[in-house]
């Protein structure tokens, strides 16, 4: 553990941003769920609706630096081709 305080802050402001990254993921990852599912099922309507949320919060990761550019794009370009197979 840190002796310094601004150690000490530091640590705490690196748990602060983990738990905000982790959340962001979480959510990302449980959108992206919920196109895979729709398509199994083969509903074709309620995965253009998860689609178009998940490429939202796909793209909100990507703006606050979560998930990289090229990651973010392959993501959407996946989940897009699911659906269009359809």
């Amino acid at each position: 553990m840190a002796n310094i305080k601004s150690a000490k802050k530091r640590v705490k402001v690196i748990a602060k941003k983990a738990m905000f990254n982790k959340m962001i993921k979480s959510r990302t990852k449980t959108v992206m769920k919920k196109v895979i599912m729709a398509v199994k099922v083969k509903d074709k309507d309620n995965a253009k609706v998860a689609l178009d949320s998940a490429i939202s919060a796909i793209d909100k990761a990507y703006t606050k630096g979560v998930l990289h550019r090229n990651a973010a794009a392959r993501k959407k370009s996946s989940l897009t081709k699911l659906v269009n197979k359809m």
